[in-house]
């Protein structure tokens, strides 16, 4: 689709026979936030792994702004502007933000270390050691991690997990801030649905490996189908049980 960030076309992920994703249609338009929910073992992550390329799917294709990257590795979709986070803090307890930052920006195209900083409140603790500051703030650290060199497409998988509320709604504004501030073009996978009907434009409802359908949050949220499938009574509250 012309315009298109990131589009990923009939993605089918087998695995010895048992298929995790089925023929899965996505896109994602510059500077928006996606949401991509579903009930555990939908298949988010596999899709997440297939778009970042830590996985190649048996059958279809994703291209970034344009080009075919289906077989190109992590490191060369992160050259053309592909970042992810993980469901997993993916930092180093033993070395200070500062050094993790630098490390990640050595090979980043942009240097926009301290800007990542600022924008995260993260400035004031760049020379503690990780495993020294709050679970909020390892997770804000993750985030920047994946900020660094200024990406055109970042992949979150579940970023407020672990978050208390008052965590995750501040989470959820300092994304759509930085969103706005970068133009970065966001898919967030997450089970909070109060970050992500807070934040999110468009969402993608995975269940049993296929798409369940798209639209805008107010239409998602109100298929029946979907509240069967996954979000049952608390698509009335915002929650996710």
């Amino acid at each position: 689709m012309t315009g298109a960030t990131m589009e990923a076309r009939g993605i089918t992920c087998r695995f010895a026979g048992f298929v995790a994703l089925d023929s899965v249609d996505i896109t994602l338009r510059p500077g928006s936030i996606s949401g991509l929910i579903g009930p555990n073992g939908a298949g988010k992550s596999t899709l997440i792994n297939a778009l970042s390329g830590a996985i190649a799917p048996s059958a279809g294709s994703v291209s970034l702004d344009g080009h075919d990257v289906t077989r190109m590795s992590i490191v060369e979709r992160k050259r053309r502007g592909l970042s992810r986070s993980f469901q997993k803090t993916n930092i180093f307890p033993d070395l200070t933000l500062r050094t993790q930052l630098a490390v990640a920006t050595r090979a980043a195209t942009v240097k926009n270390m301290d800007e990542v900083a600022e924008g995260l409140a993260l400035t004031e603790l760049l020379d503690v050691p990780a495993r020294d500051i709050s679970y909020g703030d390892q997770r804000r650290l993750d985030l920047a991690l994946a900020l660094i060199g200024r990406p055109k497409v970042l992949l979150l998988d579940e970023p407020a997990a672990g978050l208390t509320a008052a965590e995750s709604r501040d989470l959820a504004r300092t994304i759509k801030s930085l969103v706005q501030r970068w133009n970065v073009t966001v898919l967030l996978v997450e089970h909070d649905m109060e970050v992500v009907f807070s934040i999110c434009e468009q969402l993608y409802v995975l269940h049993l490996g296929k798409l369940l359908t798209h639209g805008d949050p107010q239409t998602v949220r109100a298929n029946k189908d979907v509240i069967t499938a996954y979000l049952g009574s608390s698509a009335d509250e915002g929650g996710d049980e």
